[in-house]
């Protein structure tokens, strides 16, 4: 029962040999006593002899007999056989431990931590395989006992902050090949018509589904929603693998593109498409340059403050495309159509970024010219709600208060942006039904101000911003206006749509430098601007100002970018702002992250067709 016990219970492999020595220093001292005392034990009795005194020695009968050993062989065979014992149990526990060591197993029950830590296999770094061990048991090192203890290795778990810059870059990366692509379909359009590409016009709308539903999960991110942890780490995920499937689709599409160029025999055929579109865009150019002179002499300063530089912006791009022009046709002239090619699609980039340039200034002309028209019917359509307000009080539900007080608590608080029907989002009719008395009173008190400034302005023959008035007319009616008076969402419409076009051309013509917050929040004011209703116009109109801030506060952090291989070249430095050209050079191309780089300019890059 005993040693049966004794040989389970669990054993400190360090400690095991100390009583094994223990026993031999006491065994080995043992017998090297005996072997001292021993002899004198076994000596026979006798009677002293007397010492003679040191002088020559007579005796009558002519000398004294020598002294004889008292010292018997037989006396040594005690130590020795106690040496020899002591040595042969030595040897058997030697013996006896090596074998345990060798064939030791778990012992039954729970094991302490540090048996249980010197048992667990070593985790050797990668490239350095564990020593293999004679037998399946402890290898030499294995012996020694660890200095502590040993950690398994874990997979690595990025934290929440390194996977969040994850899904900015890649928002921002699929962003740039769906514009990139769109740009070159545009051409390809003219030049081959809608059915040859309608399987890259199909990639293209799916790469932009994937893209929306990627910026949508990154707005309510943005929000707080969801608000665990582990939650916004899926959602994390979810945006990175969206992304990652409309690249996808882009790159199985490219393919086909450079197929369907490469059955043009004349490479003079595509490089004529683009250089009619320059010559058309310079004309307009210059025309746009009279419209911007023409604006800033009849409406304030602040009214085409968003389109300021724009005309030499697009000035830039059309010198970039005419060396590009060039150079395409000289590489043609060679016979070098992957070169030919490359400095084509460089071109095609900065034309259509010039004619994005261009068109907002004309397209702020035009809505000025309509918002001017427009701020007389908001305005009062505006005083006809307030009338409206002042005669019908609210509805009161038990209690005194308006019916829906409980929303109203919710209603009170800054609506989060976000798409309609949302939580939080204002609803369609207003907050009038839902506010406490006093609260509207506020409320139309504010607006009845805001709205005599505004015919003041109008009365006072100066220049005025009218895009800036309809914001203010819609902003101050839209927690309190019915929607019956269908001027005011038409012009909150006018406003948001206006503001919302001239964010898009500003990160389509900065997005070398434009990052994920302005894009997510242009996409946050494009869904909101198909809505009919005033709430949603006015919440699409803030939104598309915030994208337009945060994008002009990522291009001046960004600076002038580097334009690698093409440092010298004229409006290269603008031509990588503006996307067109990667940082090494490279001209940007139909595709996702995988293949928009493929057209190089040198014949051996694998993708580069004519």
């Amino acid at each position: 029962m005993t040693a049966s016990r004794s040989r389970n219970r669990p054993r400190r492999r360090s400690a095991s040999h100390i009583p094994v020595r223990v026993a031999h220093t006491v065994l080995g001292g043992t017998a090297a006593l005996v072997w001292l005392v021993l002899p004198g034990m076994t000596s026979p009795s006798a009677p002293p002899v007397a010492v003679a005194p040191p002088g020559p020695a007579t005796s009558a009968g002519g000398g004294a007999a020598p002294q004889e050993d008292g010292t018997d062989p037989a006396d040594l065979v005690l130590p020795l056989l106690a040496v020899g014992a002591a040595g042969a149990a030595a040897g058997f526990a030697y013996v006896r431990r090596a074998r345990r060591a060798r064939t030791r197993t778990t012992p039954a029950g729970r094991p302490r931590p540090s048996d249980r830590t010197a048992r667990e296999p070593r985790t050797e770094p990668a490239g350095r395989p564990a020593p293999p061990t004679a037998g399946g048991g402890a290898s030499p090192a294995d012996a020694v006992a660890p200095a502590g203890p040993v950690v398994p290795s874990r997979p690595y778990r990025p934290g929440l902050d390194e996977l969040d810059r994850q899904a900015c870059a890649a928002l921002v990366e699929a962003d740039d090949c769906v514009r990139g692509s769109r740009e070159e379909l545009s051409f390809a359009e003219a030049g081959f018509g809608g059915r040859a590409v309608e399987s890259s016009a199909r990639a293209v709308r799916e790469a932009q589904g994937e893209l929306t539903a990627a910026m949508r999960m990154r707005q309510r991110y943005d929000e707080g929603i969801p608000a665990e942890e582990a939650a916004r780490r899926q959602t994390l995920a979810g945006i990175v693998g969206r992304c990652a499937e409309a690249g996808r689709r882009l790159d199985a599409e490219a393919p086909g593109l450079d197929r369907l160029w490469a059955q043009e025999q004349e490479a003079g055929a595509a490089l004529g498409r683009t250089e009619t579109r320059f010559r058309e865009l310079t004309g307009r150019t210059s025309a746009a340059g009279t419209t911007l002179a023409g604006l800033a002499g009849r409406y304030a300063s602040a009214a085409s403050a968003d389109v300021t530089g724009y005309v030499e912006q697009a000035k830039d791009r059309l010198l970039f495309a005419t060396a590009r022009l060039n150079r395409a046709r000289q590489a043609g002239d060679r016979g070098d159509t992957a070169a030919a090619a490359a400095h084509l699609r460089a071109a095609e980039g900065a034309v259509t970024q010039a004619g994005v340039l261009v068109g907002a200034v004309e397209r702020l002309a035009a809505d000025l010219a309509a918002a001017e028209g427009m701020v007389g019917a908001a305005l009062t359509g505006a005083e006809a709600e307030l009338a409206t307000l002042r005669v019908t009080p609210p509805s009161a539900g038990p209690g005194g208060r308006p019916a829906g007080a409980a929303a109203a608590e919710a209603e009170r608080r800054p609506p989060a942006p976000g798409t309609p029907g949302e939580p939080g989002a204002t609803p369609p009719g207003g907050l009038a039904h839902v506010l406490p008395p006093g609260e509207l009173r506020s409320l139309v008190m504010h607006a009845d101000a805001v709205l005599a400034s505004v015919r003041h302005e109008l009365t006072s023959g100066r220049p005025r911003d009218p895009q800036a008035l309809l914001r203010r007319i819609t902003a101050v009616l839209a927690p309190v206006a019915s929607g019956r008076a269908g001027v005011l969402p038409a012009a909150a419409r006018l406003a948001a749509g206006s503001t919302v076009a001239a964010a898009d051309g500003f990160v389509a013509t900065h997005r070398g430098a434009v990052g994920a917050p302005a894009r997510t929040r242009l996409a946050a004011a494009g869904d909101l601007l198909g809505s009919a209703g005033l709430t949603d116009a006015v919440r699409a109109d803030a939104l598309a100002r915030q994208a337009r801030d945060l994008a002009e506060q990522d291009v001046r952090l960004h600076g002038t970018p580097s334009a690698g291989a093409a440092e010298d070249e004229l409006g290269a430095a603008g031509a990588v702002l503006g996307g067109i050209l990667l940082p090494g050079g490279t001209p940007v191309s139909f595709g996702g992250p995988r293949t928009r780089g493929r057209r190089t300019g040198r014949p051996d890059a694998p993708g580069t067709q004519g």
